[in-house]
């Protein structure tokens, strides 16, 4: 049964405080039922909206083609949920500034840039939470402590990293107590045994897949078991329990962002389902319908979003293709106008990689590709030349300014947070 437990707030004589950041006080820490003690139980129309949900992310997974393996593309959806997150929230690092450095870092070349450097480093995790733990016959507490390590690792709370809270933490109010937090999570001796219940549920098939990473994630959030970074290791725990369940088996919906986006609701979801006593009652109930249903709509309309992407990247190529005129199946021109949506920025020898072909023979496909203003010159680090395709750049400008718009069109809904500006037609 949950609880709020009646817990003491010690004065803190410390030096240089005001006076009501020293005080003490009484507070309320809330503990979860554990998962595996609860019976869920959906409404009919959140049932629906469950399968629905799950059978968009399904059919972009089954349909899309641009979108496929384009790893570039995926690494910045989870740059801008990592840039969202409470650790690196103000820093703002645009789609080109990041894949000009992620050019440098695969040519071998210094970027020159420590904050994309930085974003980089945290991206990778992600994706590693992503690839590895999502393929892994069991979720366990020491995976998820080794992504929330790779997220912290090279910021100044790397000494946090991988290990779990042993002191109690809580959202908002002040920075040196809980007197007026707006919520405060179980103490730290309840921590262990919740992560390792919440990883046990992760676990289990019995529930929709959708149903069980919003379950997952609403219940990570409510034990936030970590000092710092707990929003970014409750959003790839969304992504590794839909790649685990097969759901998106390699196009990761922005799910996370469309929530960002309606973050009133997704806070006053999320508290709802904070719900104190039986978990059998009308209001644990409801609470879950209502959040669950949220989870849906955000996953349906991340979907949406995605293809709509998805279909601007296809015209795109098809316009590339009508600049450059025929050319020969699998030459590196062809191979070229493939690989550039995963991969926008580049040099002649990542390009080469790339597509498997001589420096020589990509070389000559990139001046083609300049000569008909498919790619452009630029430069990365100091003095690299690297070369982008800047129509894929701004589409995905685009799709994140739809992503952070409450109505999915910044014309008529204003981004509720930072954006790229509207490119200029």
């Amino acid at each position: 049964m949950s609880k709020l437990l009646k817990m003491h707030w010690e004065m803190d004589v410390s030096a240089g405080l005001a006076r009501r950041d020293r005080q003490g006080c009484d507070y309320e820490a809330y503990v979860p039922d554990l998962l595996g003690d609860r019976t869920f139980r959906f409404e009919a129309d959140v049932a629906a909206d469950l399968a629905e949900a799950e059978s968009s992310i399904v059919l972009l997974n089954e349909k899309a083609t641009a979108l496929r393996d384009t790893e570039a593309l995926a690494r910045l959806l989870l740059r801008a949920e990592s840039v969202a997150s409470s650790q690196i929230e103000g820093l703002e690092v645009g789609g080109r500034r990041l894949l000009r450095a992620e050019a440098a870092r695969e040519a071998g070349l210094s970027a020159g840039d420590v904050t994309a450097e930085e974003v980089l480093g945290n991206i990778e995790a992600m994706k590693w939470a992503v690839d590895v733990l999502g393929s892994a016959k069991n979720i366990t507490v020491s995976g998820v402590l080794e992504v929330h390590r790779k997220l912290l690792a090279g910021t100044r709370l790397a000494v946090h990293g991988g290990r779990i809270r042993d002191e109690q933490n809580w959202i908002g109010g002040s920075s040196f107590n809980p007197c007026g937090a707006a919520f405060v999570p179980p103490p730290p001796e309840d921590v262990e045994q919740l992560m390792e219940d919440l990883c046990a549920f992760a676990n289990t098939d019995l529930l929709p897949a959708v149903a069980q990473a919003a379950i997952a994630h609403s219940q990570f959030e409510t034990i936030h078991p970590f000092i710092d970074g707990n929003g970014r290791t409750g959003r790839a725990l969304i992504h590794v329990i839909l790649k685990r369940r097969g759901v998106a088996r390699s196009i990761l919906p922005p799910v996370s962002l469309v929530l960002a986006t309606w973050s009133s609701s997704y806070i006053r979801a999320l508290m709802a389902t904070r719900y104190v006593g039986d978990s059998d009652s009308r209001e644990a109930d409801q609470a879950t319908d209502a959040w669950l249903a949220l989870f849906a709509a955000a996953c349906k309309r991340s979907v949406a979003d995605a293809s709509a992407f998805e279909g601007s990247i296809q015209l795109i190529q098809d316009s590339w293709r009508a600049k450059i005129g025929k050319v020969r199946r699998n030459s590196a021109i062809d191979l070229l106008i493939s690989a550039l949506p995963g991969a926008p920025v580049l040099t002649v020898t990542s390009a080469s990689k790339l597509i498997g072909r001589t420096y020589q023979a990509t070389n000559e496909a990139i001046d083609r590709l300049c000569a008909v203003g498919v790619l452009s010159q630029v430069k990365v680090g100091r003095r690299n030349r690297a070369f982008e395709a800047r129509d894929v750049i701004d589409a995905f400008a685009d799709l994140e300014r739809e992503l952070a718009s409450p109505e999915g069109d910044t014309r008529t809904s204003e981004p509720s947070r930072v954006v790229p500006s509207r490119r200029q037609k």
